[in-house]
C-alpha cells in the first residue's frame, strides 16, 4: 500500500471508529471524500497546526459539516491541540469534537457548519475578506478559502445566493471542492436533484472542473493545481465520489450516511482497506509522521511570512497598525470622536439619526465595512467617499468611481450584496470570522426571515456581525403588512447571543452606534424606524448615554403612580401619555428600555430600580407582546401588536390600533382603576389594539 493510500485509509478507518464508538455520525462523508481531503491538506493548504489563529493562514470550511469526523481526524493527524481521546469522546458531553464542528470548540475549526449552505456562505465572506484585506495591505495578506461541500449544500438555497455573488465578485482565491456522491439522507439524490451542478456554476461566473474518480490521487491534485491558477474567478472542481468507500456491504448507498456502520460491518470495512480488525483508533507510525510534516511545514512558512511583514511594517506603520487592530479587534484612538449630537429641532427617523453615526464612525474606524440587500438610499448605510467593494474587472474604465465615490475595487468598503439577504448575513460572518474586518449588512427588518440561519450562526459563533434592520413596525406605513414585522422582535430578543437595541430618538440612535462598535463578542441587531420621530431634550429628559444599560429612567416623577416603558418609536407616544395623566392627577415615571438584552446584564438592584416591583407597569411597543410580561409582571399591561399590519400612512395605521397618547394614558387608568380621560376611539376597544376589519389587506 502507497504512503498515499495508507494515509487516505487513516482517515476512514479513525472516521468509522469515532462514529461507531460514538453509536451516532455520519460515516459516510469522510470515507468518500478522504483522497479529496488528504490532497489538499498535505500537498496545497497553507497552516500552522502551532498556530491555529496565524492571519495569513489558509482558511477550510468543511461545509457538509455532518462529516465532521473528516475534519477532526485531518486536525488530530496534522498536530492540531486535538487528542486522540477527544476524538474517542466524539458526540459527547464537553468534548472538543461535537456531532457538528463548532467554533470555538477544538483549534482549526473555522466556523460551525452542519445547517447545509451555511459553511458555503461563509467561505465566501472569508474570501471576500481576504481580497479585500489583499487590496489594502498587499502581499502580506494572501491566502486561500477552501470550502468542502455536499450534495445537500449545493441545494440550499443560501449557497446558490453566495456562488451567485462570489462569481460576480471574480473571487479567484475561493476553491470549493464538491463532493458530488449523488446520494442524500432519503436515498439516491436524483429523486429530488438532477441539474448539471457545473453548469450552473459555469452561469455564475465560476471556473469549473470535473474529476471522474474520487481516488484519483493525482487528478485531484491537477485539479486544486488548475484551481489555483485561476486568479480571476472562484473555482468549483466536482469531485465524484462512492459515499461511503471501502465498506463492502454499504458504500454507495444511503445506509453509510447517517448511521455507524455496525460492528461487523467496521471489521470488513477495515479488513478490505488492509488495516487490522481488531484494533480500534489505529494509526500506522508511517501516515502519522506523513501527516506531522505540517507542523514543521507550518511553523516555517509563518517564519517566512514574519519576516516579509516585519520589512513591510517599518516601511508602512500606520497600515501595520490598521491591520493588527483590525485582527486583535482594537478600537483605533478616537474612533467614536465625531459621533453627532442632536438637539429638539432635529426630527428624523432613528435610521437617518443612526447612518449619520454610521458616517461620523468609518472614517475614523478602518476595519468598518459593509453594506445593504440593494437597499442603501432606504438603510441610509453607504459608506460616502470610501469607494466600492467590486470586481475590479468589471469597472467601465480605470477611473471608475462606483456609486459612493472613493473607487471600485476590492479595496472599497461598500458592499453590494444584491438582494440576497441570507448570502448577505452568511457571508458576513465568513468576515467577521475571517478577522481584520467588522461587518455590517443592512435590510429592511422585516426580511430578517430571510436571513435568520445564517444569523443563528452569528450566535453561535458570537460573531461580531452588526445587523441594520430599517422599517421596523406598522410604522412603515403604506407597504402594508407584507413589509411591516411584528413578531421579529420576539424572533432575535428569543435567540441566544443576540443584542437587540432599537432607539427611540436620534441621540440614543447614535448611542447605540457606539454601544454596537463596542460590542465584539457577539452580534448586535440596530432595528431603527422608516418615519420620523421627535428628538427629546436632554436638558429634560435623562441622557442618551442610559442606553448602555439597556433600559433608563428617561423622566421620574416622586412616588410614581405607574411606570410606562417603551422602545423606539413609542417612546414619544409615552412622552406625550405622560403630560395627560399629570392632567389626571397620576404621577408617571417614564422608561426608555431599547435593549431587553443590556438591561437584563445590569444588577438586581439597578434593574428594580428602574422598575420597581411594587408599582404597576404598562409596556408600550409597535410589536408582539410576547415576552413582555417578564417586566411588567402578572398586575401590568401591554400594548402591543399581535396581529400583522394594515396598508395606510403610519399616523392612520398607530390611531387604529390603538398606539397613541391617549390609548396608552386609558390604559394607564385602567391598570390604576380609574376612570378614563375620554370615551375610547370606537375603533380601539378597551381591551387593546383591533385588527384590521375582514377582507383588509
Amino acid at each position: 500500500m502507497s504512503l498515499d493510500q495508507l494515509s487516505i485509509n487513516t482517515i476512514r478507518v479513525l472516521s468509522i471508529d469515532a462514529v461507531q464508538k460514538a453509536n451516532s455520525g455520519h460515516p459516510g462523508l469522510p470515507m468518500g471524500a478522504a483522497p479529496m481531503a488528504y490532497v489538499l491538506w498535505t500537498r496545497y493548504l497553507k497552516h500552522n497546526p502551532a498556530d491555529p489563529k496565524w492571519i495569513d493562514r489558509d482558511r477550510f470550511v468543511l461545509s457538509g459539516g455532518h462529516g465532521s469526523m473528516l475534519l477532526y481526524s485531518l486536525l488530530h493527524l496534522t498536530g492540531y491541540d486535538l487528542s486522540l481521546d477527544e476524538l474517542k469522546s466524539f458526540r459527547q458531553w464537553g468534548s472538543k469534537t461535537p456531532g457538528h464542528p463548532e467554533y470555538g470548540a477544538a483549534p482549526g475549526v473555522e466556523t460551525t457548519t452542519g445547517p447545509l449552505g451555511q459553511g458555503f456562505g461563509t467561505a465566501v465572506g472569508m474570501a471576500m475578506a481576504e481580497a479585500h484585506l489583499s487590496a489594502r495591505f498587499g502581499s502580506v495578506i494572501d491566502h486561500h478559502t477552501y470550502v468542502l461541500a455536499s450534495d445537500g449544500d449545493m441545494m440550499e438555497g443560501v449557497a446558490s445566493e453566495a456562488a451567485s455573488l462570489a462569481g460576480h465578485l471574480g473571487l479567484g482565491k475561493l476553491i470549493c471542492l464538491y463532493d458530488s456522491n449523488d446520494i442524500t439522507l432519503d436515498g439516491r439524490a436524483s429523486v429530488s436533484f438532477s441539474e448539471n451542478v457545473t453548469q450552473r456554476f459555469d452561469a455564475y461566473g465560476w471556473h469549473t472542473q470535473r474529476v471522474t474518480d474520487g481516488n484519483d490521487v493525482e487528478a485531484i491534485d491537477a485539479a486544486i493545481r488548475a484551481a489555483r491558477a485561476e486568479t480571476g474567478r472562484p473555482s468549483l472542481i466536482e469531485v465524484k465520489t462512492i459515499i461511503g468507500y471501502g465498506s463492502p456491504n454499504k458504500h454507495g448507498t444511503a445506509k453509510a450516511h447517517g448511521n455507524p456502520l455496525g460492528k461487523d460491518e467496521v471489521a470488513a470495512t477495515k479488513r478490505n482497506l488492509g488495516f487490522p480488525e481488531d484494533r480500534d483508533f489505529y494509526i500506522p507510525d508511517e501516515a502519522l509522521n506523513h501527516f506531522r510534516e505540517a507542523v514543521e511545514k507550518g511553523v516555517k512558512a509563518q517564519l517566512e511570512w514574519q519576516k516579509r511583514v516585519d520589512i513591510w511594517a517599518d516601511a508602512n506603520p500606520k497600515l501595520a497598525k490598521e491591520m493588527a487592530d483590525g485582527f486583535t479587534g482594537t478600537l483605533p484612538a478616537g474612533w467614536d470622536r465625531d459621533i453627532p449630537t442632536f438637539g429638539p429641532q432635529d426630527t428624523l427617523a432613528t435610521r437617518a439619526s443612526a447612518g449619520k453615526a454610521l458616517s461620523a464612525i468609518a472614517p475614523n474606524y478602518p476595519a468598518l465595512m459593509g453594506g445593504s440587500a440593494d437597499l442603501n438610499s432606504s438603510t441610509e448605510t453607504a459608506l460616502k467617499g470610501m469607494g466600492d467593494f467590486e470586481n475590479p474587472a468589471l469597472a467601465q474604465d480605470a477611473n471608475e468611481e462606483g456609486t459612493v465615490g472613493g473607487g471600485w475595487d476590492y479595496a472599497g468598503r461598500n458592499i453590494h450584496f444584491g438582494v440576497r439577504e441570507h448570502a448577505m448575513a452568511a457571508a458576513c460572518n465568513g468576515m467577521a470570522l475571517h478577522g481584520g474586518i467588522r461587518p455590517y449588512g443592512a435590510t429592511f427588518f422585516n426580511f430578517v426571515d430571510y436571513m435568520k440561519p445564517a444569523l443563528r450562526i452569528s450566535c453561535l459563533t458570537e460573531a461580531p456581525v452588526i445587523y441594520v434592520f430599517t422599517h421596523d413596525s406598522v410604522g412603515l406605513g403604506e407597504d402594508g403588512p407584507t413589509h411591516q414585522p411584528i413578531e421579529q422582535l420576539a424572533t432575535l430578543r428569543a435567540t441566544p447571543h443576540m443584542t437587540v437595541i432599537r432607539p427611540g430618538d436620534a441621540n440614543e440612535a447614535a448611542e447605540a452606534w457606539r454601544v454596537t462598535v463596542e460590542h465584539q463578542h457577539g452580534p448586535v441587531a440596530l432595528v431603527l424606524t422608516r418615519q420620523k420621530v421627535p428628538t427629546l431634550d436632554r436638558t429634560v429628559f435623562a441622557p442618551a448615554e442610559g442606553l448602555r444599560r439597556g433600559a433608563y429612567v428617561l423622566r421620574d416623577t416622586s412616588d410614581p403612580d405607574v411606570v410606562l416603558i417603551a422602545t423606539g418609536s413609542e417612546v414619544s407616544l409615552i412622552v406625550d401619555a405622560q403630560k395627560l395623566l399629570a392632567e389626571q392627577k397620576v404621577r408617571a415615571r417614564l422608561v426608555s428600555m431599547p435593549s431587553w438584552e443590556l438591561f437584563d446584564a445590569q444588577t438586581a438592584d439597578y434593574r428594580e430600580h428602574v422598575l420597581p416591583p411594587e408599582v404597576k407597569k404598562l409596556a408600550v411597543e409597535a410589536g408582539a407582546s410576547l415576552g413582555w410580561h417578564k417586566y411588567v409582571g402578572s398586575d401590568g399591561d401591554v400594548i402591543a401588536l399581535d396581529h400583522f399590519g394594515a396598508s395606510a400612512p403610519y399616523e392612520t395605521i398607530y390611531k387604529n390600533f390603538g398606539l397613541t397618547p391617549e390609548h396608552i394614558a386609558n390604559r394607564a387608568l385602567a391598570l390604576l382603576g380609574r376612570p378614563s380621560i375620554a370615551p375610547p376611539d370606537s375603533s380601539v376597544p378597551a381591551e387593546g389594539a383591533t385588527k384590521p376589519s375582514e377582507g383588509h389587506s
